[in-house]
């Protein structure tokens, strides 16, 4: 087996940044840091509004306008909370706008306030919401403009205009207010589509890693397959050819032994090959610890008494076969029962765990006497909500699809007397089955 494919595959399984990561870095410095410190974007934000609105100001300050001095720095500090109450922010900026134009009409500052405040409303809100309140936002004051009589036209001694110079100039202004706004506003619709699809991609991606990670450990199942049952094929037949020529050539014999001895060395290191690529879902190395076996069971239980639920253990029949396989089932399906047991049981006397062997059959009954807040219709609906999480974290999911291997069942309900019980069947194949 080539080693050079899957070390190819487990590299691409490792992203070396996430996605988040990447959207980092194509913002650059600059804007990746107002994107970490609003606070900061706040503050320019402010500056911004400021500086336009600063002529304004001073015009008012000399004019003794204090009041749209104060209407002008109430919009500045409204804009501080346009990300947390985008709408409120709208409107409220929208009232200062139009109250401040009525006092001072030949501010510098027109609907400067609104562009900053439409856009992080249409940041967040879908578009036809964001156009709704854009034209509720945008017409007052450009209505005030375009009926307005006062006009900076006539402020001055202009000489030669044409007579509609003012409706004309009125027009123009109404105009670039909507023009202006509208423009704020698509820039936030744009900005927010974008987000949107970053997000959608990154779920995308999530989902394809995920499936990507389950597609490879299928395929190393599959790999793990053959290479166990090719090798344990070959090595049979060599032990059963060295049976046959040990006595008639003992030479020939220990040739065949040490080819049996070579075939297993080699399955083994193509077997921790394919379990080297295997990681969890923190990168590391997957655990190659041994299978749990009938010995565990009894530590298990132990265990559990030491928790102290009141178990009682009763084996029927034969021993279990020795299949680590098989063993590994039962000891799953018993820890997912009692640790269901220890989570939700209340009231406990007593516990019960049978495990009973008839013939190929295996039977496991976990049943207590305890009352919980277990519900019955979530078996049917296809596990318990909460099942397992201190054992395996599969639940009830997780006992059927072991039991499923043996041709098996699992249920769970409440008790006949009360409390909870889960009832397995497993049908133990022995040689009967196939590789």
């Amino acid at each position: 087996m080539s080693e050079a494919p899957l070390q190819k595959d487990a590299a691409a399984m490792t992203v070396d940044a996430s996605f988040a990561e990447i959207t980092q870095r194509r913002r650059g410095r600059i804007r990746r840091y107002f994107y970490q410190h609003p606070r900061a974007m706040n503050a320019v934000v402010v500056l911004c509004y400021l500086l336009l609105a600063l002529p304004t100001i001073i015009a008012s300050i000399g004019e003794g306008k204090w009041l749209v001095v104060a209407l002008l720095l109430l919009i500045a500090t409204a804009l501080v909370f346009r990300r947390e109450l985008p709408v409120q922010v709208v409107l409220a900026v929208a009232l200062l706008e139009v109250a401040a134009t009525i006092l001072n009409p030949w501010g510098s500052n027109v609907s400067a306030g609104l562009w900053f405040a439409l856009y992080a409303m249409a940041a967040t809100k879908p578009r036809a919401s964001a156009l709704a309140i854009f034209i509720g936002a945008s017409l007052p004051l450009s209505l005030l403009y375009l009926f307005m009589w006062t006009s900076p036209s006539n402020a001055g001694t202009l000489q030669d205009v044409p007579e509609n110079f003012h409706l004309i100039n009125n027009i123009a202004t109404a105009v670039t207010i909507m023009l202006s706004n509208l423009l704020a506003t698509g820039i936030g619709i744009s900005v927010r589509q974008r987000r949107e699809h970053e997000s959608e991609i990154a779920a995308w991606a999530a989902r394809t890693t995920q499936l990507g990670k389950v597609t490879e450990r299928n395929r190393i199942a599959r790999e793990m397959h053959d290479v166990v049952a090719h090798s344990l094929t070959v090595m049979i037949s060599l032990s059963d050819g060295a049976a046959v020529v040990v006595k008639k050539d003992p030479d020939r014999a220990g040739l065949v032994l040490g080819e049996l001895s070579r075939t297993g060395r080699a399955a083994l290191a193509d077997m921790r090959r394919v379990l080297g690529v295997l990681r969890d879902d923190t990168g590391k190395p997957a655990p190659l610890t041994p299978l749990a076996s009938g010995l565990d069971l009894a530590k298990l239980l132990e265990g559990f008494r030491t928790a102290g639920l009141p178990l009682h253990y009763a084996h029927m029949g034969p021993a279990l076969p020795a299949d680590p396989a098989l063993e590994l089932t039962v000891y799953r399906i018993v820890q997912e029962s009692l640790t269901n047991v220890l989570r939700y049981g209340r009231s406990l006397g007593r516990v019960d765990v049978h495990v009973t062997r008839d013939g190929d059959l295996v039977t496991i009954d976990v049943l207590d006497d305890g009352r919980g807040t277990r519900d019955a219709s979530a078996d049917t609906a296809g596990g318990m909500a909460g099942l397992g999480g201190l054992g395996s974290g599969q639940g009830i999911a997780g006992m059927r699809e072991r039991a499923g291997i043996y041709a098996g069942t699992v249920t769970a309900g409440p008790g006949k007397r009360g409390g909870w019980a889960v009832h397995a069947e497993l049908l133990w194949n022995g040689e009967k089955g196939e590789s």
